[in-house]
């Protein structure tokens, strides 16, 4: 890979603004697939899968969970006409150590004071106990199951900022932002590529000889933030906390050694079997990744991936860079913006199949 691929520009494109899609394919399977196989494009549906995978395939499924993350509340301050409620919105984004607490993107935070009350809902509030590297740390008034029940009465879904833009979050997207695998709460951001699936699919999909792996990963808010160097070996990745199990390692170990493809459903199971597969092989593996995949990288484990279309300049580009090539890319990005496929969170997916590599 030359030094002159590195460079943000490299990753850069003209998304005309009506491509950006506001709402889901209904149903979910309706979404156009481009699939390439190489450099070869094909124009499809996500209700055609059955077409281009076989039986042996693995399909590498994330199973988090979004939580409804975004809160209205009002803070009480007093003024010189007297006591008044102010508008606060905050993003929760993961839980600290200390029980009830956690960190958050608050608007507007200048003004709040510590120990300052933040009313949400008739049942959910919280103290602001101070900030830092630009990050509120909240403190609820109610923990565990108390806590996600008046979150999710209180809460909306935490729409990905160039939809929220556009509209703001209602009762459509708890159930459009999220899987019909989601298991495991924590994510602030949904594993988009796997929105296209219904339980219909899966179980064709699953008839027909396909097989499914969940792996963790609790995709973060960091997941949207832009890259602001030119140079892109030095951007610093956000971590996000994930977890293979020992049975979903050894499940995608029996399907590489007989030789089926492991095809992770979006760049996050991706991210994540390819952490922990940094050895060579996939091995159990927790903890914080902060997995940067640019051009040049060496896929121990993906075969292959679905996934959406990328904003420009972001890391994502690197990674489906990475996978297919840059030029590989650029032409399948270009194609579909002629053809006008519907780009990010809501928008349409890719088969990325990459030639098959001969060790």
């Amino acid at each position: 890979i030359g030094a002159g691929l590195m460079k943000l520009s490299d990753f850069d494109f003209d998304l005309p603004d009506t491509l950006i899609a506001v709402r889901p394919a209904q149903p979910r399977t309706a979404a156009r697939l481009l699939v390439a196989q190489g450099a070869e494009i094909h124009d499809a549906r996500v209700s055609d899968l059955t077409q281009w995978l076989r039986a042996g395939d693995r399909l590498v499924l994330n199973d988090t969970r979004v939580i409804p993350a975004r809160l209205t509340g009002l803070r009480h301050r007093d003024s010189t006409q007297g006591p008044v409620a102010a508008k606060i919105e905050a993003t929760l984004l993961e839980p600290q150590a200390d029980a009830g607490v956690w960190s958050a993107l608050v608007k507007p935070m200048k003004k709040l004071k510590p120990c300052e009350e933040i009313v949400f809902s008739d049942s959910l509030r919280a103290t602001f106990e101070g900030a830092g590297d630009g990050l509120a740390y909240l403190r609820f008034n109610l923990t565990g199951d108390d806590f996600d029940a008046a979150l999710n009465a209180a809460g909306a879904m935490p729409l990905p900022p160039y939809i929220a833009a556009k509209r703001p979050a209602d009762a459509r997207d708890k159930t459009d932002y999220q899987t019909v695998w989601a298991r495991h709460s924590g994510a602030v951001a949904a594993p988009t590529a796997s929105l296209h699936f219904d339980a219909a699919l899966l179980e064709t999909l699953r008839a027909m000889g396909v097989e499914f792996t969940y792996v963790t990963l609790h995709v973060g808010a960091g997941t949207f933030l832009p890259v602001k160097v030119d140079d892109i070996t030095d951007h610093k990745m956000h971590a996000e906390w994930g977890q293979v199990s020992a049975q979903a390692a050894a499940e995608i170990a029996a399907t590489k050694s007989a030789g089926g493809r492991v095809i992770p459903v979006g760049t996050t199971a991706l991210r994540l079997i390819e952490t922990a597969g940094q050895g060579g092989a996939i091995a159990a593996w927790e903890g914080d990744t902060e997995i940067f995949i640019t051009p040049g990288f060496r896929f121990n484990v993906a075969d292959a991936l679905m996934t959406n279309f990328h904003l420009p300049r972001s890391t994502l580009m690197m990674l489906v860079s990475a996978l297919m090539g840059p030029d590989v890319i650029r032409a399948i990005y270009s194609h579909a913006i002629d053809e006008k496929y519907r780009f990010f969170s809501y928008g349409d997916a890719s088969l990325l199949i990459p030639p098959r590599k001969r060790d």
